[in-house]
């Protein structure tokens, strides 16, 4: 079990440090707040509060006050082990950013359904996961794949999952692939970068292989609008 930091403990607090109560502390630590929950929400197992103190380059203390006040509004938790994982609260706020992603999204997904002729989608992550956030079915084919909104799948599987990996590493081309969430289907898709605290792809879907080449592209620039549009 962690205690508080104690004077002497080898995490001193950084010099220059303002007065509490003042405009430029309540901005500190507002700051630090939000670093520490980026912290969190990249660590995969969790973070003790001893390794966030070295991470921020704070004391055990104030990453205790700042726990205490983020647990308070459920933005964090502590698991059974006392590592700090986040809270249902940052869920919560992600739901209620969910539409608003949606509909920046919207203009760029019906171009993209209309041009290729193939059912578009916006694809987040959640957890080792990838949710279709917002569908468009394209008007005028005979026939389409219909995807349903809030369909999961994991990551590794599908063009929508292996575009947001593909992403992680840097790369904005474009991902095919060929009956891997259901057998006869085809898609392609690319990552939405430069959005920040965003993991998303755009891509379509089809009963049909579809051109590389030209809906590769047409991915992209509509990968592209998106990003413009959620920035």
């Amino acid at each position: 079990m962690e205690t508080a930091g104690r004077p002497g403990d080898g995490f001193a607090e950084p010099a220059g440090g303002t007065t509490p109560g003042r405009p430029g502390e309540t901005s500190q630590t507002l700051d630090r707040g939000l670093r520490l929950l980026h912290l969190v929400a990249d660590a995969q197992g969790g973070l003790t509060v001893t390794e966030a103190a070295h991470r921020l380059g704070i004391g055990r203390a104030a990453v205790y006050r700042l726990v205490s006040a983020l647990t308070g509004h459920g933005m964090l938790r502590r698991d059974r082990a006392g590592r700090l994982r986040l809270g249902a609260g940052v869920l919560h706020l992600a739901r209620r950013a969910q539409p608003l992603l949606a509909e920046g999204a919207m203009p760029a997904l019906r171009r993209l359904a209309e041009q290729a002729g193939a059912t578009a989608h916006l694809t987040v992550v959640e957890g080792d996961e990838g949710v279709a956030l917002a569908v468009v079915e394209p008007s005028w084919t005979s026939f389409h794949v219909a995807y349903r909104t809030g369909s999961r799948h994991p990551l590794e599987r599908g063009a929508a999952g292996r575009a947001i990996l593909a992403g992680r590493t840097g790369s904005a081309g474009p991902v095919t692939t060929e009956g891997e969430l259901q057998p006869g289907a085809y898609g392609v898709a690319a990552p939405v970068l430069g959005v920040p605290g965003l993991e998303a792809s755009v891509g379509v879907v089809a009963l049909a292989p579809l051109d590389a080449g030209s809906v590769g592209g047409q991915v992209l620039t509509a990968a592209a609008a998106i990003a413009r549009a959620l920035s």
